[in-house]
């Protein structure tokens, strides 16, 4: 019960630097029609720490707001592909030169390379066996 406590208190803020990367790409600007959502980074923050956590969005601390408008704010965003929007713009201006990705450390399971698999009952030899 005490890592769980550990786990709830843990609270996940943006620098200053990352929230300017993202806040052009985030719906809710004062361009932008319809209502302004004034508490983009907090939301964002919210996000990142259920991700970060592993948690339930009920568990989501009340500093982040309530959990269910929390919740359907996410479904809204990730329906609209406001998710997808956040990555792109991340992934362009990713510094990407000491990047690789050697296929030495790249492991696969032995049934991925088509290996058998145990002791496998199949229907009709197993029934010419008994």
């Amino acid at each position: 019960m005490q890592n769980q406590e550990v786990l709830l208190s843990y609270y996940v803020h943006l620098r200053e630097d990352q929230w300017l990367r993202i806040k052009d790409a985030v719906p809710g600007k004062p361009s932008d029609p319809g209502r302004t959502a004034g508490d983009n980074r907090r939301f964002v923050e919210a996000v990142m720490w259920v991700g970060k956590n592993g948690a339930r969005w009920r568990s989501l601390p009340k500093e982040y707001g309530n959990w269910n408008s929390t919740h359907r704010r996410f479904r809204r965003w990730s329906r609209q592909g406001v998710w997808q929007m956040i990555f792109n713009t991340l992934a362009a201006s990713a510094d990407t030169e000491w990047l690789m990705i050697d296929s030495t450390i790249i492991r696969a399971h032995q049934q991925a390379a088509g290996a058998k698999g145990g002791n496998i009952s199949r229907g009709w030899a197993a029934r010419g066996a008994a």
